[in-house]
């Protein structure tokens, strides 16, 4: 067996001696070593779990902005659709109103019974979209935040900003309103 001559120690005291050159030496670290070394871990420690909390603070604040967004864009999409499906009803509304001018309530047939059906379907759908019929009732005081006025008649029979007529119903409720009530308004008699 050939015997290995031991290595030569790096030279300990030359200037870029580092602590792992001191320590594979066989020296072990000074006190103020240590301390320094322990100072400097904990103090990448703090930076590090400060970095962390950072990225996690980051990430929450970036759900909860792309869930306010989604939101807003649902409600956007529900407004569209209702925006769209409004005429179909509006038009169901008038065909109900008509068979009750033309014909006394008793006698109201399965055709008009089946519009009036079909109409509180397509309601139910515009308020499971998140825009409920308002029906506004004659007498009344005039809202401008629920009610746009299509017509002003002078009255002397009642204050003015009553409403005398309400032409077509609103949907929706405050921000999420899809459509005022249309109304006819009245106004000082001259």
């Amino acid at each position: 067996m050939t015997e290995q001559k031991p290595e030569h120690p790096p030279d300990l005291d030359r200037p870029g001696a580092s602590e792992t050159d001191r320590q594979s030496a066989g020296e072990q670290p000074g006190p103020s070593g240590r301390d320094d070394a322990l100072v400097e871990a904990r103090a990448r420690a703090a930076d590090f779990e400060d970095r962390w909390r950072r990225a996690v603070a980051d990430a929450d604040n970036q759900r909860k902005r792309q869930g306010r967004e989604l939101e807003r864009q649902r409600g956007e999409v529900a407004a569209s659709l209702a925006a769209r499906w409004l005429p179909v009803v509006d038009n169901l509304d008038r065909a109900v109103a008509h068979a009750r001018a033309v014909r006394p309530e008793g006698e109201q047939d399965s055709l008009v019974e089946g519009v009036r059906a079909v109409l509180e379907q397509a309601v139910a759908v515009l308020a499971g979209l998140g825009f409920p019929r308002q029906d506004d009732e004659v007498g009344a005081v005039f809202d401008p935040a629920r009610h746009e006025a299509v017509a002003s008649v002078p009255s002397a029979e009642v204050p003015a900003g009553t409403v005398l007529d309400v032409v077509s119903p609103g949907y929706g409720e405050g921000e999420r309103q899809l459509r005022p009530a249309g109304v006819v308004v009245a106004t000082k008699a001259a």
